[in-house]
């Protein structure tokens, strides 16, 4: 006979939890072991923090200035170096009409929206792994039948079932691969946020050396416009001196030429122009065909005066294209974590209840199951597959180090290059400055000369060909400053660490994470 309080029920419930008391402490065990089996990665000590040059021999820190006619062009600028980036570089520029385009570029520019869209997928996709890996999988089911009971020589019965259960289940992250999988999804959220930087700093940038270049097409266009009406007022002059017998017809077909010539550079720089509004207008998220678009001028845009120069031990913090690359070798590093974790064995904890009552008649009955378990998987025989694996990710890994490390090296050799064009600029700036001058008053005392007979046609055309050249060598010396002092703020991150957000939208909403 059974004793009266021991069922198998209760002998069965007390092996379980007997061997669940005894699989703990292993499991505890595992666990702390597991700790050590994916060892976090550290991103490179490339830059040493007492490096305070950018290249051999540090950039003096004021250029040379000239006076150049061309709006603020010819100034001395500084170089303020540890001195911070603004947010809104751009406006260093002090152009309202620019800023105006800036902003629409933010709001209405597709490649700015698409970069939204792609961190916002790497953002759900995190949610959505970070939702199944650290948080036990729960489900529910009910459901109803209707059947049928036949014995043996008896009447059939038909009865209804109604069941409903609930179901869940677990896998311990005891070798940290689920950890590790979330860190690589982390690190791809971050790799698309500073593309996202990168796509926004690379739109101002864009938008910013368009007007410059939009501004010295139009000077020179407007250059070219003045030379032109010079050599026909001059064509005119010696067309009447050839009437009254004093210069050769020669001298009339020579300066028809000249005027021919200049006349044919016209139509080149009005095509350069129009394309250059067209790319502007894309920039803004307007069709070319869009008239709506501010003229800039050189005079319209003030050169900085003050150039804020990072120091290089903060430049991998600073640069969008660094921290992405940063972004990519921990998502390698995590890769190496989870191929090693999968190596080991995988410990699931199931449970599940569930709850049936049969309607056979006016009468019911009660059924209630439920179940407890613990299993463990591991791979016996892969043919070498994980070890193989977890020597590819390590080798990706390294790969990573390698691009991280171009990545950065580029970026320094970025820095360096715009310093260099900054400070070469105001030197170039300054002799074409002198050779304009040179040649614009060479040109006035040929003028004179020729007009009194004492020099020949062709020094007189000679010295208009030479003013015109240096005319035009000018202003695109003074678009190149404007031009490199953006290419500077670029290469120096664009300032976006100094917001209190980042480009989540077009007001700036995500927030920021230097």
């Amino acid at each position: 006979m059974m004793h009266p309080t021991y069922s198998p029920g209760r002998q069965q419930r007390h092996r379980v939890l007997t061997a669940q008391r005894a699989l703990l402490p292993l499991l505890l065990s595992l666990g702390l072991a597991g700790c050590t089996l994916t060892p976090p990665t550290r991103t490179p000590q490339i830059v040493d923090s007492q490096v305070h040059g950018y290249d051999s021999k540090q950039a003096e820190q004021h250029t040379a200035a000239s006076p150049t006619g061309i709006g603020n062009s010819g100034i001395s600028q500084h170089l303020a170096y540890g001195q911070q980036l603004p947010a809104e570089w751009w406006q260093l520029f002090r152009s309202p009409a620019l800023d105006k385009m800036v902003r629409e570029a933010l709001q209405n520019n597709p490649s700015l929206t698409a970069a939204r869209a792609a961190l916002k997928q790497a953002e759900e996709n995190y949610n959505a792994a970070s939702g199944s890996l650290q948080y036990p999988s729960v489900s529910g089911q009910l459901g109803g039948s209707r059947q049928q009971q036949l014995l043996s020589g008896s009447t059939p019965s038909d009865y209804n079932v109604l069941s409903a259960g609930l179901n869940v289940s677990y896998t311990l992250d005891l070798f940290g691969a689920n950890r590790q999988q979330l860190l690589g999804l982390m690190a791809a959220t971050d790799y698309q946020r500073y593309q996202m930087e990168a796509t926004y700093q690379t739109l101002i940038f864009n938008v910013v050396t368009t007007a410059i270049q939009e501004a010295s097409q139009r000077a020179q266009l407007q250059a070219t416009q003045t030379m032109l009406a010079a050599s026909e007022q001059q064509l005119r002059i010696v067309e009447q001196q050839a009437k009254l017998g004093a210069v050769a017809r020669s001298n009339v077909l020579s300066q028809a030429t000249l005027v021919a010539q200049t006349r044919a550079q016209l139509s080149p720089l009005e095509k350069a122009l129009d394309l250059t509004r067209h790319q502007l207008a894309v920039y803004v998220g307007k069709l070319p065909s869009d008239g709506d678009l501010p003229e800039f001028t050189l005079d319209s845009l003030q050169l900085p005066a003050e150039l804020p120069v990072s120091l290089p031990s903060e430049l991998v913090r600073q640069r969008p294209d660094i921290r992405a690359s940063e972004a990519l070798l921990q998502q390698a590093g995590a890769a190496v974590g989870v191929a090693t974790a999968n190596q080991y064995p995988q410990i699931s904890l199931t449970g599940s209840f569930t709850r049936e009552r049969l309607f056979v008649g006016p009468a019911t009955t009660g059924l209630s199951l439920w179940s407890l378990g613990t299993s463990v998987s591991q791979s016996l025989f892969d043919g070498g597959a994980l070890r193989a694996k977890k020597r590819g990710a390590e080798a990706a890994f390294e790969q990573a180090q390698a691009q991280y490390r171009e990545t950065v090296l580029k970026g320094f050799q970025n820095v360096a290059d715009s310093l260099r064009a900054v400070s070469a600029d105001a030197s170039t700036l300054q002799a074409q400055t002198e050779a304009e001058a040179q040649a614009r008053e060479t040109l006035q005392l040929t003028e004179k000369r020729f007009r009194l007979g004492a020099v020949s046609q062709l020094a007189l055309l000679d010295a208009q060909r030479t003013w015109q050249q240096s005319r035009i060598n000018l202003i695109s010396a003074s678009a190149s400053r404007h031009a490199d002092s953006a290419a500077l703020f670029l290469a120096l991150g664009g300032g976006w660490w100094n917001r209190s957000t980042t480009p989540g939208n077009a007001d700036q909403s995500a927030q920021a994470r230097p």
